[in-house]
Formats: structure tokens, C-alpha cells, sequence
């Protein structure tokens, strides 16, 4: 018992230095670009606004107040984003500020240390998994080919404040803990605050959060012994922490208030049924005495959950986006890479599914084979988390960033299992095909031949471009200008309003979030109107300064939208009198002109 005990506790340190050499590697790599993105957002608008609400919170704007008072129009709107991932970021502000006597270095030091501690948990924790599944062998491969995806599939570069990246992480030390569970009694309550904290996060990882639970009953179902613990305690985690989380992030004035994009009353009530409903079903005697009854316990307690969503919240059965105006699902919703289907992907920009689904597809083809044999736990949990992780990633491509993740325990196994036979019995065939194994499991592989592929297409319009030039409006350098004028309201397209306000003072109507109607409505009804309709609108909200941005795709679909629109009209040079150019931004990505 005391050897196992040090074997774990020496697992766990060689996993940790392993990942901790590999966020060493990560920040090198970074490093030698001069760690570009904290110059260059390169259109991430979410962690820019992310920015920018840790500044408010610093300045004094309220835990529970989560208006973005310069976005919007007058009075601004409220953000859906959890104050769960404001905090350390304000922290890390906080003590690099005190050590450094500079809020601009301070806040550098957290758009850089915050991605890359968040990356060696992910890779660690991903080691653990890898551990768990296939043994000693696999972690070797978890790493490096972990390593490697995590970063190029870019949210845990420089600068990344967005909340996916800790909703990876989240998801990723939940399945791990509970891999773990059978051998660490520990491992199932924390397993739930992993997951109660990564839906508090945002709402995307629901579908991980369900698959989760949904495996745990299953399991629990089919081997009661052992899975009573593991169960219970998970969903003693998953309601704790709920409660926890919905007392200290919700004002007591919006307990009964239901948001369905945001952890609020809905969730709360949903988690608190679930967990402590999962609990009492496992501790039962009368509800798991037999397989039947445990199924049908749990039946009931499904149909419970799914009666009181049904009766309270009904809207939230609502397609996410359903009360968009069609007009911002036309020419936003649409245009969005990362909300586009695996079809449409595979019809505009049939490169990147390479670089987007092949590994996920070879994982999941690797979980099938495992049919063949003896179906365990692990499996149980890893290829229902990848399958369901694929499915949402043919639904939105953005899950592909979870799909890339899951993938790399099964990919790790199986590099495991041929480098163990070129060990056994090495030979030039068996290295040859190890070698192979290796390439296809490298999602960078895929992710270089995609953009090599798209590069090769786009050979002559890339070199027609200087290379210093941005066309997309996404260096910081270029609202520099901007930045030295005095604070007003800037009309400007929804892509650049993020940047307008972390690289500004001023305020902005439009920016890409799906709250922000009203400003976003308002932005359209300037720019696809007349000259005349958008004076009104300049005049009406006092409007200072028109900002334009030839080269982003937002404003070249806009324009060819209405040709005749004020927006397009400042394009072709047609000046209305009531506007005059600021002459130093002439020719520059970021264009200009003041409101006479």
C-alpha cells in the first residue's frame, strides 16, 4: 500500500515536470516572436473586451455589475461572462503592478503568464489522462503531441484571455480526476468542481458537462459497488460548487432571474437537482438495490430535471441564437468562422478540415476498434467525451478545439502500443510504421499541410501585400492615432470595436456579441443607409469620429450589401460635407474622419 502510495505521489511529479518543460517550450517558442500577439490581437476580439473588463473592475465598476458601459449605445449593455475568470486576471494585474511600478508592463505579464500557467494544467492534466488510459507508456506521447496541439490550435497563445482556454482546462481535469477516481478517493468531488466551475465559465461546454454526468450514471448503473462512491461524490462536488458559484457571482436581486447564456437560476437549479439528486439515488438503498431499480432511479430523476426545464424554462429550449435579428444573423452570425457547420467548412475552406477534424476522426476510429476487446471504464468516459466533442464540432467548428484535445489520449495509447513493439522486437518495418504513427498523430502535421495547402492558393495575393501592411485593422499600432484624439463615440464596425476600447478611450456602438443588439443594429442602420440617414444617426448620439477599415472582410460584405449605403460610399471617396478626413490617418488601415 505504501509503494503504490509513492508511486502515485512520483507519477505525479514526473507528469508535472513533463508538462511544466513543455509550457517552458511553449513560452521559447513565443519568445522568439517577440510574444507578437500582445501587439497584434489578430482579430480576438474576446480577449481584448476581456481586457478591458478587468480594467473597469480595477477602476472601481462593481463584482456584480457586468455592463460594458462603451459599448452599446448610450448606457451600454450587459455582458453574459463570468467574473470566475476576471479575478485572477486582476490579481496577476494587481501583484505585477506592486513589483513593477507599471500597469502597462503588469497587464503584458498577465496576458502572458495567465494562457501559459493555464497550458501546463491542460498538458498536465492531459498526462494524467493519457496515465490512466494506457498506462506509463503514453505519457511520453500525451505530452508531446498534447503540447503541440494546445498550441496551435492558438487559445493558449500570448494574450489569450478569453475563457475557452479555462473551459479546456476545466473539462479536460474533470474527465482526468475521474479516470483517477478508483484509486483516489479524492479525485470524483473534485472531478465535480471541475465541471460545476467550466459550466459556470460559459455555456459551451454544457454538452461535456452532460456527457459527463450522463457516463457516471451509466456507470454507476452497470457496476454499483464500484462506481457508488465515485458518483456520489461527483455529484456532491457538482451541487457544492453550483451553489457556491451562483451565491458569490449573481446579485441577490437576479436570484430569480433566468439567463440562458450565463450561469444564473437556470443552471443553478439544473446542478442542484442533478448533483445532489445523482447523490441520493447512489446512497439509496431502495433506489440501487438492483440494476432496474438503479435505472429506473435515475430514469426519474432525468425525467425530473427535464420536467423542471420544461415548466420553468422553456425558453432556454430555444435555439441559442433564435432571437437574433436576422438582419445581424445575415451579416455577423454568418460570417463567422468559428460558428460555421463541418459542411460549410468543407465547401469554403476544405483545407482546414485537415487541420480540423482528421486526428478527432482517427481517435475516434481507434475507440471503434476497441469494440473488438474488453470495453473498460476508461474507454467508457474518453470515447464519449471525443464523440460527443466531434458532434458539436460538425455542428459549430469551434468545438473542434475540444475534439483536438480528447483526441490525443487514444492517439497517445496508440503511439504507446507501437513503441513498445519496437522496443520488444525492433525492426526497420516496425520503426518505419512507429514513425508513421507519430506523423498521423501530430495535429500540427495536418494544421501545416492545410495552411501550406491555402498558402499555395493564395500564393500571388499574398505576395502583392507588403509585409508590414493590415489589412484586417488588428495591430495595435494602428489605432494609435486614434488613441491620441480625445474620447467620443467612435461609428465603427463591430470588428473594431473591441480594439477601439482596449487600445482607446473612446466608446463604440457596435462589436461582435450576440447582447450587444441594440449598438450592433445601430452600427448597420449608419453604415447601410444614406449619407443622410447616418448624419442623423451621428447627430442623434453625438458621435465624434467615423472610423473605416478598407481591408476587413465586415466591411467588404457590408458594402457590397447596400452599394449604394453611406459605408460604401466612404469607400469609393464620397466624403459627405458634414465629415472631413483626419489627414494623418490617410492611407492608413485605420481611416479616420471627424464629424464637423
Amino acid at each position: 500500500m505504501m509503494n503504490a502510495a509513492k508511486a502515485g505521489a512520483s507519477s505525479w511529479k514526473s507528469d508535472m515536470t513533463l508538462a511544466l518543460l513543455a509550457m517552458l517550450v511553449a513560452l521559447a517558442v513565443n519568445a522568439t516572436t517577440g510574444f507578437r500577439e500582445l501587439s497584434n490581437a489578430g482579430g480576438d476580439n474576446d480577449s481584448l473586451l476581456r481586457l478591458v473588463e478587468v480594467r473597469d473592475m480595477l477602476a472601481g465598476q462593481g463584482w456584480f455589475d457586468l455592463h460594458q458601459y462603451r459599448m452599446g449605445p448610450e448606457g451600454g449593455f450587459v455582458m453574459h461572462w463570468s467574473r470566475l475568470i476576471d479575478a485572477p486576471l486582476a490579481a496577476i494585474i494587481l501583484v505585477a503592478s506592486a513589483l513593477t511600478g507599471s500597469m502597462a508592463m503588469a497587464e503584458a505579464i498577465a496576458q502572458v503568464l495567465w494562457p501559459a500557467l493555464l497550458f501546463f494544467l491542460a498538458v498536465f492534466f492531459l498526462a494524467r489522462a493519457a496515465r490512466s488510459f494506457a498506462g506509463a507508456g503514453a505519457v511520453l506521447p500525451a505530452i508531446v503531441i498534447g503540447a503541440a496541439a494546445l498550441h496551435f490550435i492558438g487559445i493558449f497563445l500570448p494574450g489569450a484571455l478569453d475563457h475557452h482556454n479555462v473551459q479546456l482546462t476545466l473539462t479536460m481535469a474533470s474527465l482526468s480526476l475521474l479516470l483517477e477516481a478508483p484509486t483516489h478517493r479524492w479525485a470524483a468531488l473534485f472531478s465535480g468542481l471541475c465541471a460545476a466551475l467550466t459550466l459556470a465559465v460559459g455555456m459551451e461546454t454544457a454538452p461535456y458537462v452532460a456527457t459527463i454526468g450522463a457516463c457516471i450514471a451509466l456507470l454507476f448503473v452497470a457496476d454499483p459497488g464500484g462506481e457508488h462512491p465515485i458518483a456520489r461524490d461527483f455529484g456532491l462536488g457538482f451541487a457544492g460548487v453550483s451553489a457556491f458559484v451562483f451565491v458569490t457571482t449573481i446579485p441577490p436581486s437576479a436570484w430569480g432571474q433566468a439567463q440562458c447564456d450565463a450561469f444564473s437560476a437556470v443552471q443553478f437549479v439544473v446542478a442542484a437537482i442533478a448533483g445532489l439528486g445523482l447523490a441520493a439515488v447512489t446512497s439509496l438503498r431502495a433506489s440501487n438495490g438492483t440494476a432496474g431499480r438503479r435505472l429506473i432511479s435515475l430514469g426519474l430523476l432525468a425525467l425530473v430535471l427535464g420536467a423542471v426545464v420544461v415548466a420553468l424554462f422553456p425558453q432556454c429550449l430555444a435555439a441559442p441564437y433564435a432571437n437574433l435579428d436576422p438582419r445581424l444573423k445575415e451579416l455577423w452570425l454568418d460570417h463567422i468562422d468559428e460558428a460555421q457547420s463541418l459542411f460549410h467548412i468543407a465547401v469554403s475552406d476544405p483545407a482546414s478540415v485537415a487541420a480540423r477534424y482528421v486526428t478527432p476522426l482517427v481517435a475516434i476510429a481507434l475507440m471503434a476498434l476497441r469494440l473488438r476487446g474488453p470495453w473498460r471504464r476508461q474507454d467508457s468516459l474518453v470515447g464519449a467525451l471525443l464523440a460527443a466533442a466531434f458532434i458539436v464540432s460538425a455542428w459549430q467548428v469551434r468545438g473542434s478545439t475540444f475534439s483536438i484535445a480528447f483526441a490525443v489520449i487514444p492517439l497517445s495509447a496508440w503511439i504507446a502500443t507501437w513503441r513498445e513493439r519496437a522496443s520488444i522486437s525492433p525492426s526497420r518495418s516496425v520503426s518505419l510504421r512507429m514513425a508513421v504513427v507519430w506523423l498521423v498523430s501530430v495535429n500540427a502535421v495536418w494544421a501545416g499541410a492545410a495552411a501550406a495547402t491555402s498558402s499555395a492558393f493564395e500564393a500571388d495575393k499574398v505576395s502583392a501585400e507588403a509585409k508590414d501592411a493590415d489589412p484586417a485593422c488588428t495591430r495595435k499600432a494602428s489605432f494609435a492615432t486614434l488613441a491620441g484624439l480625445p474620447d467620443t463615440t467612435v461609428l465603427a464596425i463591430s470588428n473594431l470595436g473591441s480594439p477601439i476600447l482596449a487600445y482607446s478611450g473612446h466608446r463604440v456602438f457596435a462589436g461582435p456579441y450576440h447582447r450587444n443588439i441594440a449598438g450592433d443594429l445601430l452600427a448597420l442602420d449608419a453604415f447601410l443607409g444614406s449619407a443622410d440617414q447616418a448624419k442623423a444617426i451621428v447627430a442623434q448620439h453625438h458621435v465624434g469620429l467615423v472610423a473605416l477599415c478598407r481591408g476587413s472582410a465586415e466591411t467588404k460584405v457590408l458594402a457590397a450589401k447596400a452599394p449604394q449605403g453611406f459605408l460604401a460610399q466612404l469607400m469609393q471617396g464620397g466624403v459627405p460635407d458634414w465629415l472631413e478626413p483626419v489627414a494623418e490617418t490617410r492611407g492608413n488601415p485605420v481611416e479616420l474622419y471627424r464629424v464637423r
